[in-house]
């Protein structure tokens, strides 16, 4: 073993050893660091553009893009510079992204109207994060490829398996330790100082480089061939020099052959093409489940995280060893899994208990993904085309946030990107096996004395009809999610956007034809069509609910009311408005405004002089002057949740500055899956305002009224001491002292979280 010259501080044994231990160090602090600024930022984001599952979206292909961008660096720094000039301009980079720090975005990127958040969203992730991201996107591959410079004989894989343990701790630490014990700022802080620390680590890394003789790079130290042993859209990207992977490789390892000297050449391009697509595939399973998630249960980082930590452990699995994926094992489960989430989408589970929604959808994504990537390995080259094959996997993930995040909501009418992902994974497994000589599926000859026998009967029988199975088992898959959208598209027009889904829809009812808005699975309000009723307030604004009974308190006063309400929906509350009273609306989606004024009449029937303001509600209401609100009314849903960043200390502040000394701030808390009551009283404590808990919870009968919860606060509690309110008013909600009242840096959904009924 060739001996390593090192910095004259370190004698060649220990100095060994030490070296191992700081390259170790480096990685996993970057790795760790990758990953926990991922929904530390997305917390920064998310309550500017509105706190929907979009957001979080967006994000992610932020990151895959720049993942990619930063593999693509580090591959042409590893390859094109000598070892110094490398680390020179590697410690720019890390000088230059330090001087960005804090990474906290600036209030100048917050929206100031309705323009489309995506772009928006990607330039302020660029400004804040971009380059100390970018710079962490590249310490996988350099790192190994500078270890394997300075210990050379020393396999890498150790560092590879490093950097994923350090990845998957930072995942599942933030939601249970980071989220709920510290503050998004002292968050923000910390990770800043740690990368800081981190360039210390490659600065010391770079110094061994430098320092390592000419010969252990080359007669010339011209710079090493490289290639990444691992890159993807969220795993941390492992170099080594070529020699070390064939000398040094793991046990078990996949000893990747040469493309088979008979494969055509059409063949290879299919087996190119799959290792775009397949993990492409994976990459869109992973987003299209993780809005799944945060639109029926709530947009909240453990629901970001939980979908990001089981993808990445599929890549571990497979990479780090190929006996992980056991076909017998595998491709059957990824059957099953694919037949769960289709049933899943055709009956629906939002009836079902959030442990095990969220544990259906992770498991049935887990094992998907472990079948693309379990095939992608199966299709790796010989080393000579590592480099390639990298590029294109990590090109596979970006693309799949792309099309989950442009492409679909350009595409569909409606949320069926998890369709098509199920149904590129069984195309895309299929055809991986029908690819691979080696797999039963395309039969191998028998072999006799070393020769090759005839095949048997059942081997022929076999090759036969495995393929055929496969061909029907696909052609199955196919027809029932076909099934399924045509179904969806069968029934009423959708419109979509950024903010989600909208479909309006009728029913017939013995007091006339009720017309629907529908929010993905959430009911945004309801009208009848003509007749009677078409002027009443209905659904859980009616006379009887909280709002209802809040909005009859105030119309006994003298003076003509003004009554603001967060979310426009159909415009029901515009119904309690009489003659000389002023009703403003503000909603975020341009799409609901076009629909309710265009389907509904609340709006131009009311006696009340109505508007709405375009925009995040919060954002609008932090701009204008004192509204003097009589009845401010709170209901701005995401999917079934309202905003994290509406029910904050700070966000109260706001509604008070707005609202009359006897005014009612009105918070709508009906919900499957969060408990959001503990949370407005723990702020009504804080801030003085007296509380009570309206339930609406006997429909009489009507069809059109739903069962609503409504909590009512004001400052003044005679505001409150009436008797349409004390009629409905209902115990307040036990005390929780482990709940924290919520501000803007500190607010976790996760502890409101109804995990079981």
């Amino acid at each position: 073993m060739d001996a390593v010259a090192l910095p004259p501080a370190f004698p060649a044994r220990s100095g060994r050893a030490g070296a191992a231990w700081l390259f170790a160090a480096t990685v996993f602090a970057g790795a760790f660091l990758l990953f926990q600024v991922q929904p530390l930022i997305g917390k920064y984001v998310l309550p500017w553009f509105g706190g929907g599952p979009a957001v979080w979206t967006t994000c992610m292909l932020f990151f895959q893009v720049l993942l990619l961008g930063g593999y693509a660096y580090a591959h042409l720094l590893a390859s094109r510079f000598r070892p110094r000039a490398q680390v020179g301009i590697h410690l720019v980079v890390l000088v230059a992204a330090l001087c960005l720090l804090p990474i906290t975005p600036s209030d100048r990127w917050k929206p100031t109207g309705p323009q489309h958040p995506t772009g928006q969203i990607l330039l302020l992730l660029a400004a804040g994060v971009g380059l100390p991201y970018f710079a962490l996107s590249a310490t996988g591959p350099l790192m190994q490829a500078w270890f394997g410079r300075v210990c050379r004989g020393t396999s890498p894989y150790r560092l590879y398996a490093l950097s994923n343990v350090g990845s998957l701790l930072a995942l599942l630490s933030y939601p249970f330790v980071f989220e709920p014990n510290l503050t998004r700022r002292t968050q923000a802080l910390m990770w800043s100082v740690g990368l800081g620390g981190f360039a210390l680590l490659c600065a010391g890394c770079g110094r061994l480089v430098w320092w390592a003789r000419a010969s252990d790079a080359g007669a010339d130290g011209a710079p090493m061939r490289a290639f990444p042993v691992v890159v993807n859209d969220v795993a941390a990207v492992s170099t080594t020099d070529v020699s070390a992977d064939l000398n040094y490789a793991a046990p078990g390892a996949l000893a990747a052959k040469a493309f088979p000297a008979t494969e055509s050449r059409l063949a290879q391009a299919a087996r190119v093409g799959l290792w775009v697509l397949l993990p492409a595939c994976a990459s869109t399973l992973l987003l299209a489940v993780t809005n799944k998630l945060c639109q029926d249960v709530a947009v909240v980082p453990f629901l970001w995280i939980l979908p990001l930590a089981v993808y990445l452990l599929s890549f571990v699995l497979t990479f780090e060893d190929p006996r992980w994926y056991f076909r017998p094992v595998w491709v059957p489960a990824t059957a099953v899994a694919l037949w769960a989430l289709c049933h899943a989408l055709r009956w629906g589970i939002s009836e079902v208990e959030v442990r095990d929604q969220v544990l259906t959808y992770a498991a049935a994504l887990f094992v998907c993904c472990m079948g693309c990537h379990g095939e992608l390995v199966r299709l790796r080259p010989p080393a000579e085309r590592l480099t390639g094959f990298y590029l294109a996997v990590s090109a596979g993930g970006a693309l799949g946030g792309l099309f989950v995040s442009v492409a679909a909501p350009a595409l569909f009418p409606d949320f069926f990107e998890l369709q098509v992902g199920l149904f590129a994974c069984g195309v895309l497994v299929a055809a991986a096996l029908l690819l691979d000589p080696r797999s039963s599926v395309r039969g191998r000859p028998g072999t006799a004395g070393g020769g090759v026998r005839p095949r048997r009967p059942f081997e022929l029988a076999r090759d036969v009809v495995t393929p055929l199975v496969l061909v029907i088992a696909v052609a199955a898959l196919g027809r029932t999610l076909y099934r399924n959208v045509r179904t969806t598209l069968s029934g009423t027009p959708s419109t979509r956007n950024f903010y989600g889904v909208l479909r309006v829809y009728e029913e017939d009812l013995p007091d006339g034809t009720l017309r629907r808005l529908q929010h993905g699975a959430i009911l945004h309000g309801a009208q009848f069509v003509d007749g009677d009723r078409s002027a009443e307030p209905i659904t859980y604004y009616a006379a009887t609910s909280g709002v209802g009974r809040a909005a009859a308190a105030i119309h006994e006063r003298p003076a003509p009311a003004h009554i603001g309400v967060v979310g426009l929906g159909v415009g029901t509350m515009a119904a309690h408005g009489r003659a000389g009273d002023t009703v403003r609306f503000y909603e975020i989606d341009p799409a609901v405004r076009d629909v309710a004024t265009s389907r509904f009449s609340y709006l131009s029937g009311s006696k009340a002089a109505v508007t709405v303001v375009l925009g995040d509600a919060r954002l609008s209401l932090e701009r204008e002057p004192s509204q003097g609100f009589d009845l401010l009314a709170l209901d701005a849903f995401s999917s079934d949740a309202i905003p994290v960043h509406l029910l904050t200390r700070e966000a109260f502040e706001v509604y008070g500055r707005h609202l009359r000394p006897n005014g009612i701030l009105a918070v709508h808390v009906s919900n499957r899956h969060l408990d959001l009551a503990p949370v407005v009283y723990r702020l009504a404590g804080l801030l003085g305002y007296s509380a009570k808990w309206v339930s609406d919870d006997d429909d009489g009968g009507d069809i059109a009224r739903d069962v609503s919860d409504w909590i009512l606060l004001s400052r003044d509690a005679n505001a409150l001491d009436v008797p349409g309110i004390r009629a409905a008013e209902r115990p307040p909600p036990a005390e929780r002292p482990d709940l924290r009242p919520w501000t803007d840096d500190d607010a976790n959904l996760y502890k409101v979280l109804k995990l079981g009924r």
